[in-house]
């Protein structure tokens, strides 16, 4: 991965955990949602943001939601971004499990 790449991970990330905070009401129903990780393509056209959900009474369905504001987030990050890159990349949401699979782990280890 090149040094651009990861800056460009680093500016992605920081700009989307803002316009979730601003609007969250409006992208993701009230619910806070963090970005644990981006992975951006080579060719930075694309972008996977991990997204953890909390404080919904249905994550799914504030997950769901980010999913179907996807165009209206990624023109805000356009937006924010319009001057210092020449292309904003397709986005695609993942919700991140890794807090629940060290939870799982430590639930297991602790029953032992």
């Amino acid at each position: 991965m090149s040094i651009r790449q990861k800056k460009i991970e680093s500016v992605l990330q920081k700009e989307l955990s803002n316009i979730f905070r601003e609007n969250a009401r409006e992208y993701c129903l009230g619910a806070m949602v963090t970005v644990t990780a981006i992975n951006v393509a080579p060719d930075l056209s694309f972008a996977k943001a991990f997204l953890s959900v909390f404080g919904a009474k249905d994550n799914d369905e504030a997950f769901k939601q980010v999913q179907q504001s996807k165009r209206e987030i990624r023109f805000h990050l356009g937006k924010r971004l319009g001057k210092s890159m020449r292309r904003i990349p397709e986005l695609a949401f993942e919700i991140d499990d890794s807090l629940d699979y060290a939870e799982e782990i430590d639930r297991i280890l602790k029953d032992d």
